[in-house]
C-alpha cells in the first residue's frame, strides 16, 4: 500500500511560478513637442502636416487588429502619450517607424517609453492545476506535466480572449504607471508560497471590481521586457478615479508591504480628428 504524501509536502513540491496568459504587444510613447520649431512654420505647412498625420492616426485609431490612442500629457514628463496596442513587436516596431516617417515625427522628442504584453496571471487555475497533476505522480515539467499545461493555457486565453485582445477603452482620461513587486532583504513577494500570493491577489482584485463601470484597468507584463515587471494602463471619464482607486489599493497588503511604483502619466484623449486643434493650443472636447 502506497503512503499518502502530506498536502504540505506536496505544496512544496509544485513548481512557485503562476501560469500567464498573454495578448496584445503594449507599446506607450511619451514625447515632448518641438513648440519652438512649430511656431516657426507658415500656417500652410501645419495644416499639411497636421492632415498628414490625422491621416495616419485615424488609420491607427480605427486599426481592426490593434489600435492606438493619442493623449495630451499633463505636467512636465512630455506632451503627448501615444499608446499602441498590437498582434505582436514586429507590427509595434511599424507604428513606430511610421510615425517617425511623417512630418510631424520632425517635432516629436522621446522622453521615454515602456514594452509590455497585456497578461492575465491565472493563480488558481495555476494551483488547482499543479495539485490535481502533483496529486496524480505527474513530475513538473514532464512531457504530460507540460501538455497538460498546454491545454489549461489553451481553454484559459480562449475564455479571456476579449481581456486579452481589447479595444483601447474611449474613455476621455488615461493613467499609466509601471510597477514591480518588492524583492529587498527584508521582504520578497517571490519567496512567498503560492498559495499566499494568490490570496493577496485575490484580495487586491476585490478593490479593483468595486470600481469595475468606472475605470477599465489593463495590466501588461514587462519582465524582459523593459525596467519594470509591469504596466497598468487605467482609463475612465472622471480622473479623479484614478486617485482613488489607487489609494484604496495602497492599504491592501500585496500593495503595502511589496509594492514599488514607478512614474505615473495622465492625459487626456485627443482622436485624430481632434490633432489641429490640440496643436494650436486649444482644450480638446471629447
Amino acid at each position: 500500500m502506497s503512503e499518502t504524501r502530506p498536502a504540505a509536502v506536496a505544496t512544496a513540491e509544485i513548481p512557485a511560478v503562476p501560469l500567464t496568459i498573454e495578448g496584445y504587444s503594449v507599446l506607450h510613447q511619451m514625447m515632448r513637442f518641438r513648440w519652438s520649431a512649430w511656431r516657426t512654420l507658415r500656417s500652410s505647412q501645419k495644416t499639411e502636416i497636421v492632415h498628414e498625420a490625422s491621416n495616419l492616426l485615424a488609420k491607427m485609431e480605427q486599426n481592426a487588429t490593434g489600435q492606438s490612442a493619442l493623449f495630451s500629457l499633463l505636467g512636465h514628463k512630455g506632451d503627448l502619450m501615444l499608446v499602441h496596442f498590437r498582434e505582436s513587436f514586429d507590427e509595434l516596431n511599424q507604428a513606430q517607424l511610421q510615425l517617425q516617417r511623417i512630418r510631424l515625427g520632425d517635432f516629436l522628442e522621446p522622453t521615454t517609453s515602456y514594452v509590455s504584453v497585456i497578461e492575465l496571471g491565472l493563480y488558481e487555475s495555476t494551483i488547482k492545476t499543479y495539485k490535481e497533476l502533483a496529486a496524480r505522480g505527474v513530475e513538473p515539467h514532464s512531457e504530460e506535466w507540460n501538455r497538460a499545461i498546454g491545454d489549461t493555457l489553451a481553454r484559459q486565453k480562449e475564455a479571456m480572449r476579449p481581456r486579452l485582445f481589447p479595444e483601447i477603452p474611449k474613455a476621455r482620461y488615461a493613467c499609466f504607471y509601471p510597477m514591480d513587486r518588492r524583492r529587498g532583504e527584508d521582504k520578497n513577494w517571490y519567496t512567498l508560497p503560492i498559495e499566499e500570493r494568490a490570496r493577496q491577489m485575490n484580495e487586491h482584485g476585490l478593490v479593483g471590481r468595486r470600481y469595475a463601470g468606472t475605470v477599465r484597468q489593463i495590466i501588461s507584463g514587462s519582465i524582459g521586457y523593459d525596467d519594470w515587471e509591469w504596466g497598468v494602463d487605467l482609463f475612465a471619464d472622471d480622473a479623479l478615479i484614478f486617485k482613488k482607486l489607487i489609494y484604496e489599493m495602497r492599504f491592501d497588503e500585496v500593495s503595502a508591504v511589496y509594492a514599488l511604483f514607478g512614474h505615473f502619466y495622465v492625459g487626456i484623449r485627443c482622436t485624430w480628428c481632434n490633432l489641429g486643434k490640440l496643436l494650436k493650443g486649444e482644450i480638446v472636447k471629447a
